[in-house]
This record gives C-alpha cells, sequence and structure tokens, in this order.
C-alpha cells in the first residue's frame, strides 16, 4: 500500500518536479549565496590544473543547463510549426510579392524552409530563457558583490541587444538590400524559399548575436579576461576588424549597406567599451609603479 501511495504521489508530482527544474530556482539561489572571491584569469587557470577534478562539478552545471536549454528550444520550435506558415508569410515580406513570390525547384525544399523558420523562431522566442541558462553558469565566476547588479541587468539587456540586432536586420537591412541583390544588372530574380530564408535568416541571426558584443565586454571585463583601458586604446584596430566583418556579412558589395552594417557596430563598440569600465568597478587595472 505504502510502495502504491508513493507512486501515486511521485506521478502527481513529477510535472512540479519537472517545472522546478526547468525555472533552475535552486541554481539561481546557490548564484546568490556563494562567495567568490576576485581574482585574474591566470589564477583561476592555475588552480585548475592544480587541482583538475575541481572542474567537473562546473562541467556536471553546463550539462544540466545546455539539456534544459535544449528542452526549451525543442518545445518553442515545435510550437513555430504550428504557426509557421504566418511567420514564413512575416518574413517574406520585405520582398515584393510576399511569400507569392517564393518559387520552389526540389520537391523537399518546402520543408527544409519550414523547418529552418520554425528553429529560427524557436530560438528567437526562447533567447532570454538561453540567456538565463548561459548566466547561471557564469555567475558563479563573478565576484559576489558586482552578481546582483548583473542578474538585474544580464538577461534583459542580452534580450533587449539581440531583439534589437534582429529588428534592425528586418526592418534597415533587408528592404534595401533586397532591391539591389534582387535586380542586379537588371537581371530580374525570383527568390527560391530555400535560399530566401537561408539568407533573410541567417542574416537576422547574426546581427542580433552581433548586437550581444558590448555585454560580452561587459561580463569580459567583470571576470579579468580583459582591460577597459586596452579596449579603449585598440579602438583604430576596433575599427578596422569591424568594417572587414561588416564587408563579409553585408548582403551586398555596395558601401551603403556595408556602412549600415558597421556604423551600429562600431557605436556598440564604443558603448561596449564604457561598459567594460563598469564591468571592471571603474577603476584602473592598471598598476602605477612605486615612487
Amino acid at each position: 500500500m505504502k510502495k502504491t501511495l508513493r507512486l501515486l504521489w511521485s506521478i502527481l508530482t513529477a510535472p512540479f518536479k519537472f517545472a522546478f527544474w526547468l525555472t533552475s530556482i535552486k541554481d539561481l539561489f546557490a548564484v546568490f549565496r556563494e562567495s567568490v572571491e576576485e581574482g585574474s584569469l591566470p589564477e583561476a587557470v592555475n588552480k585548475v590544473i592544480d587541482n583538475p577534478f575541481s572542474i567537473m562539478e562546473h562541467l556536471s552545471a553546463l550539462r544540466n543547463n545546455l539539456v534544459r536549454a535544449v528542452l526549451i528550444l525543442a518545445a518553442a520550435t515545435g510550437l513555430a510549426l504550428y504557426y509557421n506558415y504566418y511567420i514564413l508569410d512575416f518574413l517574406s515580406k520585405p520582398i515584393e510579392g510576399g511569400i507569392d513570390a517564393l518559387v520552389a525547384i526540389d520537391v523537399t525544399e518546402p520543408i527544409g524552409t519550414v523547418m529552418r523558420v520554425a528553429l529560427f523562431a524557436g530560438f528567437a522566442v526562447t533567447f532570454p530563457y538561453l540567456a538565463y541558462q548561459i548566466w547561471l553558469f557564469v555567475a558563479p565566476a563573478v565576484i559576489s558583490r558586482r552578481r546582483r547588479f548583473f542578474s538585474l541587468v544580464a538577461i534583459p539587456a542580452a534580450t533587449l541587444l539581440f531583439a534589437g540586432g534582429v529588428l534592425f536586420a528586418y526592418y534597415i537591412l533587408l528592404p534595401r538590400a533586397l532591391p539591389f541583390l534582387l535586380n542586379f544588372m537588371g537581371i530580374k530574380t525570383i527568390p527560391r524559399p530555400s535560399s530566401y530564408i537561408t539568407f533573410t535568416v541567417g542574416l537576422m541571426f547574426w546581427i542580433g548575436i552581433f548586437f550581444e558584443f558590448p555585454l560580452v565586454m561587459l561580463f569580459s571585463a567583470a571576470l579579468g579576461w580583459v582591460k577597459a583601458e586596452m579596449l579603449a586604446q585598440q579602438w583604430r584596430l576596433a575599427i578596422v576588424i569591424i568594417t572587414v566583418i561588416a564587408a563579409l556579412i553585408t548582403p551586398t558589395v555596395d558601401p551603403v549597406n556595408m556602412s549600415l552594417v558597421a556604423g551600429p557596430m562600431i557605436i556598440l563598440y564604443f558603448f561596449g567599451v564604457g561598459l567594460a569600465f563598469i564591468g571592471q568597478g571603474g577603476r584602473s587595472l592598471t598598476k602605477k609603479p612605486n615612487s
């Protein structure tokens, strides 16, 4: 009888335990309780070398974060499949004629297009949760006195930056790039669903990821991986690198569209430098020689 009641209780409470596990409340509380002393990256590496088994706990935590992220992403992708037509119609609006202008050639092309759209939509919808899981893994490395501030800032900032990058690509970049590409040299191009969606989704995804760069600079400085002063001093090199990246990901070869990509990235770089100063506590990390 007791075994039956325990089994029944386990079945009834399983959904609540699973939901509790997905929300990672236990890990979040642990983040606020743990105390981390301030140190540099070489010191952390030396600790791992001295005690290699200490990293196993972090790898176990990373595994749990990845499993949660994959489960939520799979669920969101499945849900996006149900609304796939509306999402595809929305993504097709930047071209003249919308979804009706897309012409499939291969038999399996519509299926691959639908899966790609669903995966991107699932990723975009679950991005705050994915950022939350990343933060839970990174947070223990941030010293305690800064962790609460970053906990309040990290996920909303990451979500807003990614959304800003996606919207920038959709509303600013695509409407200016597509007419140029589809009518280059007077040759009218009939877009295929696979090529158009791969191009559109890829551009929106990578621009959204690049918009996360200021946040990466903030946490890199907070973890002691980089110095804000070094980032500020190397601004010329950063502009050159950004220009090269913009040239690689810009869908057209004209300087106007390349500037549309490079301009915001340069602004985001200097914004990231300011965040890096905040991340390292607003103080100089360069030791002054003793007089």
